[in-house]
C-alpha cells in the first residue's frame, strides 16, 4: 500500500455495529460504491427485538443506523426512514425505518436485496452487508459456565465470559460479505460494543478463515466513550486486540486508531495514531474529519513500514 490515500483505495470494507460503523462509513462515504459495511445481526433489544420475537429475521436496527449517517440527500423518503413513533400505543418506541426494512425483506427474496432496494431509495452509493442472512443471535456462558441468551443480556455480565458465540452454532456469513473481504484493499473493524457489536462477526467461521485469508492492511478504530458493559470496559486495549485475533486465527491487525486518553504502551509491534477524535456535538463520538484524517495518518505509516 505504499503511498496511497484512502482515495487510492479500490476496496475498502468496515466490520461493525449501528453507530460506530455508521459513523465510519459516513466519514469514507466520499469513496462512494468502493465502501462496504458488514454489519452484525444479532441484536434483540429495543425497536428490532420486538419486531424478531413478533416477525423472525435477521435485525434490522444496525443496517438502518448506519443508512441513517450515509443519507446525504435529505427527503421525505428519508425523513420516513428517521421517524420514531412515540406515544403509548403499539408502535410506540418503534423506528420506521425497522419496519420498512422488514416489510421489504418480506417482499424480497433475501435480506440483502431489501437492503439495495432502500439504498436506491435513500441514494446511497456505499454497499451495506448483513454479516449473515439467517436469523442469529449471541449466546454466552458466563465465568460459572451459565448459558446467557441474547445481546441484552451479555452486556449486563459484570465478568468476561468463558464463552461466546452464535445460536445456532451453523449460521453461515452472507456470500458477498466473504467476498468483499476477499476483495479488499483495507478492513477497517471498530468502534462498537466489543462483545455484541464487533466479536458477533468474528464469530462467523467462514468470515473469519476470509479474513486469515487475506491480504489486506487491518486497522482497529477504538471507542471514545466507555464500554457500557461492565466485562467490556474491563479490557485493556492489547486484551481485546488478542481477543479479536483469537478468533480470526492470526495476527492481523496493524494498526490502531484511538483517543488521547488510551494505554497503548503495550503496541510496541503495531502502528498507533493516538489523537483528538470526539465530535464537537456528541464526545464520545468520532468526528467524521478527525476520523479520516487519523485514518490517513495510519495508511502513511503502513506504506513505510511495508
Amino acid at each position: 500500500m505504499r503511498n496511497r490515500t484512502l482515495a487510492d483505495l479500490d476496496r475498502v470494507v468496515a466490520l461493525g455495529g449501528g453507530h460506530g460503523l455508521g459513523r465510519v462509513m459516513s466519514s469514507l462515504s466520499f469513496l462512494g460504491s468502493r465502501l462496504t459495511g458488514i454489519i452484525t445481526t444479532t441484536d434483540n433489544g429495543g425497536s428490532t427485538g420486538r419486531i424478531r420475537r413478533s416477525e423472525g429475521g435477521i435485525a434490522w436496527g444496525d443496517t438502518r443506523n448506519c443508512l441513517n449517517q450515509l443519507i446525504t440527500e435529505p427527503s421525505v423518503a428519508s425523513a420516513m426512514f428517521e421517524y420514531r413513533f412515540s406515544g403509548n400505543g403499539e408502535l410506540a418506541g418503534h423506528n420506521l425505518g425497522n419496519l420498512m426494512l422488514k416489510a421489504l425483506d418480506h417482499l424480497s427474496v433475501r435480506p440483502l436485496e431489501a437492503i439495495n432496494l432502500v439504498r436506491n431509495l435513500l441514494k446511497v452509493d456505499a454497499a451495506l452487508i448483513p454479516m449473515s442472512e439467517q436469523p442469529v443471535d449471541l449466546e454466552a456462558h458466563d465465568h460459572e459456565g451459565h448459558q446467557i441468551y441474547g445481546e441484552v443480556n451479555i452486556d449486563q455480565l459484570a465478568q468476561m465470559p468463558q464463552e461466546l458465540m452464535l445460536s445456532p452454532h451453523a449460521v453461515r456469513a452472507t456470500r458477498e460479505a466473504v467476498d468483499a473481504i476477499a476483495q479488499a484493499e483495507l478492513i477497517l473493524i471498530g468502534p462498537g460494543s466489543f462483545l455484541t457489536s464487533l466479536m458477533p462477526l468474528l464469530l462467523l467461521e467462514d468470515l473469519t478463515q476470509a479474513l486469515r485469508r487475506s491480504s489486506a492492511s487491518m486497522i482497529y478504530i477504538g471507542n471514545l466513550g466507555r464500554e457500557l458493559s461492565v466485562a467490556a470496559a474491563a479490557l485493556t486495549l492489547k486484551q481485546k486486540l488478542e481477543l479479536m485475533e483469537e478468533k480470526i486465527g492470526r495476527k492481523m491487525i496493524d494498526a490502531v486508531v484511538v483517543g488521547p486518553h488510551i494505554n497503548t504502551d503495550e503496541m510496541h509491534d503495531r502502528i498507533v495514531v493516538k489523537q483528538p477524535l470526539e465530535a464537537a456535538d456528541v464526545p464520545y463520538r468520532h468526528d467524521r474529519q478527525l476520523l479520516r484524517q487519523a485514518l490517513e495518518q495510519a495508511l502513511v505509516q503502513l506504506a513505510t513500514r511495508t
